[in-house]
């Protein structure tokens, strides 16, 4: 056997369980990051996407329960103008206690590696993979509000893979989630997360529209919150309305008897 087909096959042993639905990935040392790339670059060439939205086949967008439960989840873009964090919102769940799943941006990180591993220390929350150049997952290279997504299944596999190493890395945890820049994907690069170990965590609960919505539009969103939501949210403007709407809402939610869980905590629909 040549040193390409065996390293092809190689790589193929770290996907133990792709054929029953279930991937089970073992987290490979960083020199076989292009074996995993050539991998499904093989495995879908001159496959060609039918599906692109939020809400493809794959994508888990609520808790698989009847419970009076809702998953907050935040998102940490990144990128110039969103590399921020809104401290009071923070603050405010740590205090009181309140679990959630934030999906971190490998450029959030790099530029706040401290307060990344606060965050990722406290049991409170799920560190979830928000890619790492929060893009659109494709394999076409289609676009989302102006947004390139990523190229090819290479690009998909470095998208998640990267920033999945670097949570992994600081934290000591590998991360079981990811959503995508956008939260828009094609059905192929659903199944390419999925074979990465990674659930793709959609929602079904929109809380602040990209954090453009006042308090007011964010309280209002969460309290029509029902049994396993799951809401989306930001974490990383503080300049928006989405923690004082927050913070507003959940002591409300709290009386209608609602409790708060990580995503994980759920098994997902």
């Amino acid at each position: 056997m040549g040193l390409v087909a065996m390293s092809k096959v190689l790589a193929l042993f770290l996907f133990i369980g792709i054929t029953t639905g279930a991937a089970v990935f073992a987290a490979a040392s960083p020199s076989s990051l292009e074996n995993l790339k050539q991998l499904f670059s093989d495995r879908y060439a001159g496959v060609t996407p039918d599906r692109w939205g939020e809400r493809v086949p794959g994508v888990r967008t609520r808790l698989d329960t009847d419970e009076k439960v809702i998953a907050l989840t935040f998102d940490a873009c990144g990128s110039a103008k969103g590399n921020g964090v809104d401290s009071r919102l923070m603050a405010f769940l740590i205090r009181e206690q309140i679990p959630a799943t934030l999906f971190i941006n490998g450029r959030w990180i790099d530029a706040n590696p401290e307060l990344f591993r606060q965050l990722a220390a406290n049991p409170l929350f799920e560190i979830a993979n928000h890619g790492m150049r929060h893009k659109p997952a494709s394999i076409t290279g289609r676009s989302i509000y102006g947004i390139a997504g990523t190229q090819n299944a290479a690009e998909v596999v470095d998208e998640i893979e990267l920033n999945a190493r670097k949570i992994e890395a600081i934290s000591g945890v590998r991360p079981k989630l990811y959503r995508s820049g956008t939260a828009y994907y094609d059905e192929i690069a659903v199944r390419i997360s999925q074979e990465l170990g990674h659930e793709v965590a959609g929602y079904s609960l929109l809380g602040d529209a990209g954090a453009t919505w006042s308090a007011a539009q964010v309280k209002a969103a969460l309290l029509k919150a029902v049994p396993g939501d799951i809401a989306l949210l930001h974490m990383n403007h503080p300049e928006a309305g989405t923690g004082a709407g927050v913070i507003a809402a959940i002591p409300e939610l709290q009386r209608r008897g609602f409790r708060f869980v990580r995503m994980s905590d759920y098994q997902f629909k």
